[in-house]
């Protein structure tokens, strides 16, 4: 990126300085592993939290199940052929191997350190799933014996680079004391996350797009950004959105009629399309006395809202919702050009949700197992890969650092804007299952006429208040931002693949086995990336997709 009209950092620009070889921005699972690798390889890490690592994040007060499949060809063939029907064809083999081959890695080494894997009737330990406080207790465990620092509740405000525009630090601020820090650094991992747009689903309140932002700032693109429309199923009144114990349920209208089609393999669509009308209901009636009681074993925050209320959802009809999930449980996000997980800027990774999945779960939900094993497999190359970039930058401290931020942080302009106004107008366009959940091509130039609009006024105007609050800015401008590489994207991909469903479009067309990488900020641009033709008979057969 051109940096010649750059603000240049000074000393007076932050509180306080850190140095690092590499710095990893984000602390669950794909952060903690890229800190411990990138550390393993004799680098000095810093890690900066928007929250507090080891609590923060989708992960940590959640379990998740792990794609964990043994060393065996059929095994592996077999899990590979599922994802790539359902991703519309578009992940790769050569990538689906390496996360295999490294989630078993991995899991592994956490049984090393002494994570509490169950064990099975036949004395064989159970590592297919993970729960996320004992995991995120122990990866925090790990990042520290490892060396690194933690720059707890100390979210980044924006990313440095240098005269040639490869990235040497970032810029950020703590929540609790005010204080500015600069981190300077030989390379940097974005582990930010994925982009929730803050519908209250658990633990997504820290997930609002930023490591998207900070890397489009400096210049990196994203991939499969239309494939960010999931929707996490759960109860009305709660936020945990769980959906596995669901093939377990019915659903029934504000009647108590049973509803069609709900419970079956399209019924989040069924679902999608009732609640446009009237309230829907479900119950885990389909449970027997023996599934009931692993359900409370294998997911026991799933029931805590239920038990606060005092209702059996095994015997009682509980109303449920659909709360987007974006990009955490989606694909999409920043495009990673080789194995260790590089963006298209220097110096600059990205790992887990803050990365595109579409290279292991092309056009279709990572779910939680496959993107716990995305986390742990992606963070652990970012990691190396940074430190091996670090290696080469030894001198980094002597470079000239640059300020990059474009939105969110702006002191002299004259229009204000209010980043809780933004946020709210930004939901306004992507909650709606009407508008999002299946698309069409009217109504995303409908809702990217506003969207573009609020841009324009965000990038020329300054937020209406400073000091911490400009955290919250900057979501606001992170959140934006992702609407509209999402909805630029899904216009342009004229079919239905994947999660994304065009209503004009309703089958899969061939001639679009493509990715569609994005960037841009103030003028958003879409292009079209081949994607190897997969080893599978009859791929294309023509069907609509799912």
């Amino acid at each position: 990126m051109a940096v010649h009209d750059l603000h240049v950092l000074s000393g007076a620009d932050a509180s306080v300085r850190h140095d690092a070889d590499v710095l990893v921005i984000g602390g669950g699972p794909a952060g903690t592993w890229a800190a411990v690798s990138a550390a393993a390889r004799g680098a000095r890490v810093l890690l900066a939290d928007k929250g507090y690592c080891g609590t923060s994040g989708a992960t940590a007060p959640s379990g998740t199940g792990v794609w964990h499949v043994p060393r065996d060809a059929a095994a592996r063939e077999k899990a590979k052929a599922s994802r790539l029907e359902m991703g519309g064809f578009l992940a790769e083999h050569a990538w689906m191997d390496r996360v295999l081959e490294q989630t078993w890695v991995n899991i592994d080494t956490l049984t090393e350190w002494g994570y509490p894997f169950p064990v099975d009737e036949n004395g064989q330990l159970r590592r297919t799933s993970l729960q996320g406080p004992d995991y995120m207790r122990l990866m925090r465990k790990a990042a520290k014996r490892a060396g690194a620092r933690i720059l707890d509740h100390s979210p980044v405000l924006e990313l440095l680079v240098d005269d040639r525009g490869a990235v040497c630090g970032a810029y950020g601020i703590n929540r609790q004391s005010g204080s500015t820090w600069i981190a300077r650094a030989g390379a940097v991992v974005l582990a930010t996350g994925g982009c929730a747009f803050l519908s209250r689903a658990l633990g997504c309140n820290v997930l609002t797009g930023d490591g998207y932002l900070l890397g489009a700032e400096v210049g990196a693109q994203l991939s499969g950004m239309e494939f960010s429309n999931a929707y996490g199923l759960g109860p009305a009144f709660a936020s945990v959105t769980k959906s596995l114990f669901y093939n377990w349920a019915s659903f029934y209208d504000r009647d108590g009629r049973r509803i069609e089609g709900a419970g079956s393999s399209r019924g989040r669509g069924v679902i999608a399309k009732t609640l446009a009308t009237q309230p829907v209901y479900a119950c885990l009636d389909r449970a027997d006395e023996q599934v009931r009681a692993w359900m409370r074993t294998a997911q026991p925050n799933f029931f805590v809202p239920f038990d606060r209320q005092g209702i059996d959802p095994f015997t009682q009809h509980f109303p449920v919702t659909l709360r987007l999930e974006g990009t955490v449980r989606g694909t999409g996000g920043l495009h990673v050009v080789d194995e260790s997980c590089a963006t298209t800027v220097a110096g600059l990774y990205a790992a887990g949700d803050a990365a595109t999945r579409e290279l292991i779960c092309g056009a279709f939900t990572g779910g939680g197992s496959h993107n716990a094993a995305w986390a742990m497999s992606s963070g652990f190359w970012a990691g190396a890969g940074a430190a091996t970039f670090a290696r080469d930058a030894r001198a980094f401290s002597h470079r000239r650092a640059h300020r990059t931020a474009t939105v969110g942080l702006g002191e002299d302009a004259a229009q204000v804007w209010d980043p809780d106004e933004v946020i709210r107008a930004v939901q306004a366009e992507v909650f709606p299952t009407g508008r999002n959940w299946t698309r069409s091509g009217a109504l995303l130039e409908d809702s990217l006429g506003r969207l573009d609009a609020w841009w324009t006024r965000v990038r020329r105007g300054r937020p209406a208040a400073g000091g911490v609050q400009v955290v919250r800015a900057r979501e606001a401008a992170a959140m934006l931002a992702t609407s509209r590489w999402m909805y630029r994207s899904a216009l342009q991909r004229t079919e239905t693949r994947g999660m994304h469903r065009r209503a004009e479009h309703p089958a899969l067309d061939p001639a679009q086995h493509h990715r569609l990488v994005s960037g841009g900020l103030d003028e958003i641009w879409v292009r079209a990336q081949a994607v190897p033709t997969p080893a599978i008979p009859g791929a294309f057969g023509g069907r609509a997709a799912a």
